[in-house]
């Protein structure tokens, strides 16, 4: 009773008919734009930040790349000008030393042949010229006829034998000394140039044996045994 006779003591104002909800720092609720709105935010300014960050890295990267390519280049043109200039000398000087042995090895083997051809001329040469005067027969040599059968005549009818087969120089004689004569007819020589003759004239006086023997009287002696 005492509170309605104080409400009724007061001159009504706005505040004695109060809006109906909630009023002054009390607000609806928001939308779902507006929720998602600093989300938004935040990722598009962390995606133009990774843009500069890409492009500022690539750029440094890009103008390294060249740089790095240009220096690896003239390296590898300095050590490949290096190798040209060091393999034409390298490669001349076995070739050089090898052209020089070969030159020697050429020229003493050359030498040497000369030298070799030289002696077997001269070697060739000998022996033909003493081929040639051993295989000579000289029928103006002295023949010596002995005639060891003792048959009166028959020395000088060997000895005609030879000088009609060219011997003008040959002669007959008896043995001096019987103990010196051989078992079988034979032919003597004294020298090695007089072996022609002496086969010679035992062919045609029919005798096979033919020797050497320096201490006979005449270059050729034919002993009649038979």
């Amino acid at each position: 009773m005492e509170e309605s006779m104080s409400q009724a003591s007061y001159t009504p104002d706005e505040f004695d008919n109060p809006p109906a909800g909630p009023v002054g720092v009390h607000r609806g609720p928001r939308s779902v734009g507006a929720r998602l709105a600093p989300y938004l935010v935040v990722l598009l300014v962390a995606a133009v930040c990774g843009l500069v960050v890409w492009a500022v890295t690539g750029n440094a990267f890009r103008s390294a790349s060249p740089a790095a390519s240009q220096t690896t280049s003239v390296a590898s043109g300095a050590v490949s000008t290096s190798e040209a200039a060091s393999s034409p000398a390298a490669s001349q000087s076995p070739s050089s030393a090898s052209s020089l042995a070969a030159q020697s090895s050429s020229a003493a083997a050359s030498e040497s042949a000369s030298s070799t051809a030289s002696a077997t001329a001269s070697a060739s040469a000998s022996a033909s010229a003493s081929a040639s005067a051993a295989s000579t027969v000289n029928k103006s040599s002295e023949i010596l006829v002995i005639n060891g059968v003792g048959r009166n005549g028959y020395g000088a009818q060997n000895v005609s034998k030879l000088k009609k087969a060219g011997y003008s120089n040959a002669s007959a004689d008896n043995p001096k000394n019987r103990s010196t004569l051989p078992d079988e007819s034979t032919v003597w020589y004294q020298n090695e140039t007089d072996k022609a003759t002496a086969e010679d004239v035992a062919k045609q006086l029919g005798i096979d044996n033919v020797a050497q023997s320096p201490s006979v009287s005449a270059p050729v002696v034919a002993v009649l045994m038979k």
